[in-house]
């Protein structure tokens, strides 16, 4: 019974045995490779850029006059209204200015009124003296042919020649008066001309004492504290600036995109940007300014200022304006933008990975083979060529057969092909190294271990 045993085990081995050989001799020869198909779909070339949301307007609203900050009214983050009062400051000579300078106005005007009416007084004057004058002219006249008649005396004679001179003296007296009082009534309102714009420049200091919001926004920054000293001088130089003041009506995130992609981004082009502090949310946008300055990646500072360290790597500047602002944005939160180049629909494309450079050494899919230069007798080196490997069935056997390919846009994981591959085709997409090895014709088996996913929980609870 035992041998009998023996002899079937025996015999169950020796099958395993051929069977296992026939298996090998079967896959001897092989290539394993894993494989996928040419499909149609969307195809989208993205640039990506980090940098900090800003706000396309934003202003440092300065000290414009010298003293002590009496009242802020305002906090760091607070929205505001145009023309809301943000602070003043100490203002007692400004205002004392002001009130002195309407009192000089009002002196000024009561001089004009009197001298107005000096005016019309000469004028009366002046009007009075005429009529006498004319009054003294009859006479006179009338005198001159009584005198000529011998019917009145000299002296009665030279008595209203001399009344009527002193008539014209009169007159030419009350017309310099009236000059007078007219160059007078000009000075003076000269003088309060002058009195007026007086006032306007205090009232302008006065003004300065008072820092109001230019337009609706938020208190992004606030580096003064009420009862400091605040002066005119640089801007941000500091006890200059009182607060920073942001229009948050029109959000960008400004990027900095790697050189190398920056040849392909446009005005208008589409964006998406996602905020490091709100995971999950998603803003689109729109390229609304490429910068044509080059800058240090280290620094930031541009190539044009800089003679120290032009070889190393560099950025350029992207401004995306967000579609709609949201309330939940703030100024110099981190940001994201992935920005769309180039969009094709329905394109036709493979995975990156199985694009490949190959340089043949056989007949190429067309039947081509090197020549022999008759000059050298040697055979010109292949130019490197760049396709994918195809699977394809030769007489019940795979093979891996090189397709040169043209291609177009880039996406994330997927090349659009123009020419050279129909949709369906199997190409070989790896492994790396089976493609870096892998030979035009080589027989080739689909591999189709499932590949080992890590268990996340069991290893860190093993750690």
């Amino acid at each position: 019974m035992k041998k009998k045993i023996l002899i079937a085990v025996a015999v169950v081995v020796v099958a395993g045995l051929l069977i296992g050989l026939t298996v090998m001799r079967a896959q001897s020869g092989y290539t394993k490779v894993l494989t996928g198909k040419v499909n149609r779909g969307e195809v989208a070339s993205v640039v990506s850029g980090t940098g900090q949301i800003k706000p396309k307007t934003y202003v440092n609203i300065g000290a414009t006059a010298f003293g002590r900050i009496t009242h802020l009214y305002v906090k760091e983050g607070e929205k505001v209204k145009q023309g809301q009062t943000l602070a003043t400051v100490e203002n007692v000579q400004p205002e004392a200015n002001v009130d002195a300078q309407k009192a000089t106005i009002a002196a000024a005007k009561t001089d004009i009124s009197s001298y107005i009416a000096a005016e019309n007084t000469a004028q009366a004057n002046l009007e009075k003296s005429k009529a006498d004058l004319e009054q003294k002219k009859f006479d006179y006249d009338r005198y001159v042919s009584l005198y000529n008649d011998k019917l009145v005396s000299k002296q009665d004679f030279d008595a209203k020649k001399s009344a009527y001179d002193v008539s014209v003296a009169t007159v030419n007296q009350n017309v310099a008066a009236l000059a007078q009082a007219k160059a007078q009534t000009d000075s003076a309102r000269g003088h309060l001309g002058m009195q007026v714009a007086t006032l306007r420049s205090n009232v302008d200091s006065l003004n300065k004492t008072v820092s109001e919001a230019p337009f609706n926004g938020i208190v992004t920054n606030l580096p003064v504290r009420e009862g400091e000293t605040v002066v005119v001088g640089i801007q941000n130089a500091q006890g200059s600036t009182l607060m920073t003041l942001a229009d948050m009506s029109v959000i960008t995130a400004e990027v900095k995109v790697d050189e190398t992609d920056i040849v392909n981004v446009a005005l208008g082009q589409p964006a998406d940007v996602t905020i490091d502090a709100l995971p999950g949310k998603v803003f689109k946008g729109h390229v609304t300014e490429v910068g044509d300055q080059a800058l240090l990646r280290s620094t930031g500072v541009a190539t044009s200022q800089t003679t120290s360290g032009t070889e190393e790597a560099k950025d350029f500047k992207v401004v995306v304006t967000l579609d709609q602002p949201s309330d939940e944005l703030r100024p110099g939160l981190s940001a994201t933008a992935k920005i769309t180049t180039a969009k094709k629909e329905n394109a036709l494309s493979i995975p990156i990975q199985a694009l490949t450079m190959y340089t043949p050494t056989a007949p190429d899919s067309k039947g081509h083979v090197a020549t022999v230069s008759a000059s050298t007798g040697s055979t010109p080196a292949a130019k490197p060529q760049q396709g994918v490997f195809v699977v394809r069935n030769a007489k019940g056997k795979l093979k891996a057969v090189f397709v040169p390919v043209t291609t177009g846009i880039t996406g994330a994981t997927d090349i659009e092909v123009t020419s050279g591959l129909q949709a369906g085709d199997e190409i070989i997409t790896g492994t790396y190294r089976v493609l870096r090895t892998l030979k035009d014709g080589t027989p080739v088996k689909r591999d189709t271990t499932p590949i080992p996913v890590k268990d996340t929980d069991s290893a860190s609870g093993s750690s």
